[in-house]
């Protein structure tokens, strides 16, 4: 009898332990592929699910319909081309005030880029996750082998005091021994100019033993960015034409002193004039007006 307990026993242990294994092969993140997809135009880096996650579709509005930045866009679209066509381009960032076009400026061009071009030539824009940025270094080693070109961008890029994942965004511009790939540039938009919070640089320059030194390390990462373009609060005139200019591309049927009153009471209800609210506005009076857009 003890021996039959024993070995009811010890297939017991077994049995748990393959559990606890299955168990903990499910927790572990997937394996990076090691090879690209030979086909798409836009993925999201996402190195716990295996890699590069394939998006279908892109949400991006025409080039044309971003009103009251036009500098930004023709400066951030010739560098681009310039890139797409292996010229030497720099990396952006797109700084300032919310909900004035910065990531639907840069998914914009990456559409307008791709009009005229097929195959391999198409630039692929790869989405990385603020909390991805530490990874960045396994993805550049799988894009480098690649031919295609790409786009990496991270929407509302920021870092807060303790963070230091920044070092990693650091190498991947322009530090490291391998260097950025020639087929890969980066663009980030944030609210920051300077990636982190007035208050911390700040804080840093009143209790550090060497303030510049300090503050130095925290604002350079800015400076691996070639490329700083602004973004600023639009007036009342830049916002009302946001809101024609998306009036006239979706043929809504409303008198224009009737939708300048309506886009104004929207705005005030806000609190704010930008490029979102315009859009939220033009939403909300299709809707009202039956029309789809």
């Amino acid at each position: 009898m003890k021996t039959g307990g024993k070995k009811s026993g010890s297939q017991a242990d077994v049995t748990l332990i393959k559990r606890v294994a299955e168990a903990l092969e499910r927790l572990a993140p997937a394996a990076i592929q090691a090879s690209l997809p030979k086909t798409g135009d836009a993925f999201v880096w996402e190195p716990a699910q295996g890699g590069l996650i394939p998006v279908p579709h892109i949400a991006s509005i025409d080039l044309i319909l971003l009103k009251g930045i036009e500098s930004q866009r023709d400066t951030l679209l010739g560098n681009t081309e310039r890139f797409a066509k292996g010229l030497p381009a720099n990396n952006a960032l797109l700084w300032g005030a919310r909900g004035m076009g910065k990531s639907s400026l840069v998914k914009a061009v990456q559409a307008e880029i791709n009009r005229s071009r097929k195959g391999e030539k198409r630039l692929v824009l790869i989405e990385v996750h603020r909390e991805d940025i530490s990874s960045l270094p396994q993805l550049l080693r799988l894009l480098r082998a690649s031919t295609r070109r790409f786009l990496l961008y991270c929407d509302d890029l920021s870092f807060d005091k303790d963070d230091t994942s920044y070092k990693s965004l650091k190498a991947a511009l322009e530090g490291g021994i391998e260097g950025r790939p020639e087929n890969v540039l980066f663009y980030a938009t944030s609210n920051r100019r300077h990636l982190m919070p007035r208050d911390l640089v700040d804080n840093e320059r009143g209790t550090a033993i060497n303030p510049g030194e300090a503050v130095e390390e925290k604002v350079s990462l800015s400076d691996r960015f070639g490329l700083w373009l602004g973004f600023h609060n639009c007036g009342q005139d830049e916002y009302l034409a946001m809101v024609e200019g998306y009036a006239a591309y979706f043929k809504l049927k409303l008198a224009k002193d009737e939708m300048h009153r309506r886009a104004l009471a929207w705005a005030m209800g806000r609190g704010n004039r930008s490029g979102r609210v315009a859009w939220q506005f033009i939403q909300d009076l299709a809707g009202d007006l039956g029309q789809i857009i």
